[in-house]
């Protein structure tokens, strides 16, 4: 009985002693002063490959060495280079037919266009649709989605199917009809008209060739004309196109764990630290200064460094802040085949990315239920009278749309911690990817919480006896599997 209450006892003292160590780092000034540095106009959004972007980059590494984190091994710095393929946006872009002329054009792939010649139009240009037709060396015009959902994601979901079958068909190319009002017209262009980045040799060269365009309609004038007819001649221009080559950074620090054994293996706490930057201005403020996406996220990995460099775990840590994630996450996608240390000592990734949040009482973690360290998160939230969540929104697809799902692909536990929401409602969309995304426009307080929570469970995780896996039958299972050898 008496070592019963001991062992009750010392674990009690070690869970306050480790809420101690958290609380003994994480301030809400410096989450404000961090935020509000990254978060500012002077940083122009931090767009990918821009000056301000490596303005941040060397923000974020004097503050990990500052921490006393360690540089990448081997070397004496922390910045890892990436190489990017820029394609600029174009400089002009017009569709003419019948007496129609209409401008706002959006490049799904960045290729400059003349043509004059018979476009056919083909309902929503799924493969129903081009039965009996012949669409060879002429431009196929069709409305977005499909007959039973033209959402815009709906839509987005459709266009490598519509440019597959187009192609094999024998067609030049593709225009898909929508019809938006005027902020998500401005929004789909922001995405979709702006420069785009790759890797080097991840776009296929057969690509170049074929055009895929959307067109807004906003007055329906496109959907009129094919009222009655099958065929238009078309006068199509996208020109000022321009490929480069552009350098950037992933931030990278490593803290060696304290235990013997398991310092062999690394928690990975990543975030990244790139925005938009600089767009079409809304009431005279063109910068989208990215406070919530992801300032915050990258400010929840430092504050994880500090505490970590100052109170080592037993689990080694390394600290990755991902340039590229707003261009397709591919900093992320560069650390993979290019690790600094192999990804088989890699059991674990806690991501940090937001969109905005609705519910100060919550923490979301998309992925929560997805592997074996759920109890440590939960635990540790509830630690600091937050609430975690699973992801409360899975239409959205959100496990595989920030960084972490280039570490599942490979095997590695992956979930992303993510500011309370429980859905993607209006208080979500006034933020995401908007100029309104603003350092002023946070509750701190709540911030506090929440990075005290993810710091804790950075500990829980990197402490427990226990190396974390993938729940069973999980997508990503077996690939953990064959990483681990297990």
């Amino acid at each position: 009985m008496l070592l019963s209450l001991f062992f009750i006892f010392s674990f009690s003292i070690t869970a306050q002693d480790e809420v101690e160590k958290v609380t003994s780092t994480v301030s809400k000034s410096k989450i404000e002063g961090h935020i509000y540095f990254l978060a500012s106009d002077e940083l122009k959004g931090r767009q990918t490959g821009s000056q301000e972007n490596k303005i941040a980059a060397q923000y974020l590494a004097n503050t990990l060495r500052s921490y006393g984190v360690k540089p990448i091994p081997d070397t004496n710095h922390y910045l890892q280079h990436v190489t990017l393929e820029k394609v600029s946006a174009a400089t002009k872009t017009t569709l003419k037919t019948e007496g129609i002329s209409l401008d706002e054009i959006f490049t799904l792939n960045k290729i400059n266009t003349t043509y004059k010649g018979k476009a056919v139009f083909l309902n929503h240009g799924l493969e129903e649709d081009y039965k009996n037709v012949d669409v060879t060396g002429k431009y196929v015009i069709c409305s977005v989605g499909s007959k039973d959902n033209n959402a815009i994601r709906a839509a987005f979901s459709k266009t490598k199917e519509k440019r597959k079958l187009a192609k094999a068909k024998g067609a030049l190319g593709i225009i898909e009809v929508c019809t938006l009002d005027k902020p998500t017209a401005a929004q789909i262009a922001h995405y979709l008209n702006g420069e785009s980045m790759s890797l080097p040799n991840s776009v296929k060269k057969e690509e170049d060739t074929f055009t895929h365009l959307w067109i807004n309609d906003e007055k329906e004038e496109i959907h009129q004309l094919f009222t009655d007819k099958k065929d238009v001649n078309i006068d199509i221009t996208v020109e000022g196109i321009e490929r480069s080559t552009v350098y950037s950074q992933n931030v990278i620090g490593i803290v060696e764990g304290s235990d013997p054994k398991l310092k062999d293996e690394y928690i990975i706490y990543s975030a990244h630290y790139d925005h938009i930057g600089i767009g079409k201005p809304v009431e005279n403020d063109s910068i989208y200064n990215g406070a919530r996406d992801n300032a915050v996220g990258t400010v929840t990995v430092l504050s994880a460094a500090e505490n970590i460099a100052k109170y080592p775990t037993k689990r080694s840590a390394i600290f990755i802040l991902f340039t590229g994630e707003e261009k397709g996450l591919l900093g992320s996608k560069w650390y993979v085949e290019h690790p600094v240390i192999p990804l088989e000592k890699m059991v674990y990734c806690f991501n940090s990315d937001n969109g905005g949040y609705n519910d100060t009482s919550k923490a979301t973690i998309i992925g929560l239920g997805r592997t074996t360290a759920k109890n440590d998160i939960v635990e540790a939230v509830k630690k600091f009278g937050l609430e975690a969540i699973d992801d409360p929104a899975p239409e959205q697809g959100l496990f595989d749309r920030s960084d972490n799902v280039n570490f599942a692909a490979k095997g590695i536990p992956a979930p992303t911690f993510s500011m309370g929401f429980t859905s993607f409602n209006e208080e979500i969309t006034k933020y995401y990817h908007q100029v309104t995304d603003n350092p002023d426009s946070l509750d701190y307080n709540y911030l506090f919480t929440f990075f005290q929570s993810y710091v804790l469970a950075c500990r829980k995780i990197a402490n427990n006896p226990s190396t974390p896996f993938w729940i069973e039958g999980d997508k990503y299972y077996k690939a953990g599997t064959k990483l681990y050898k297990k």
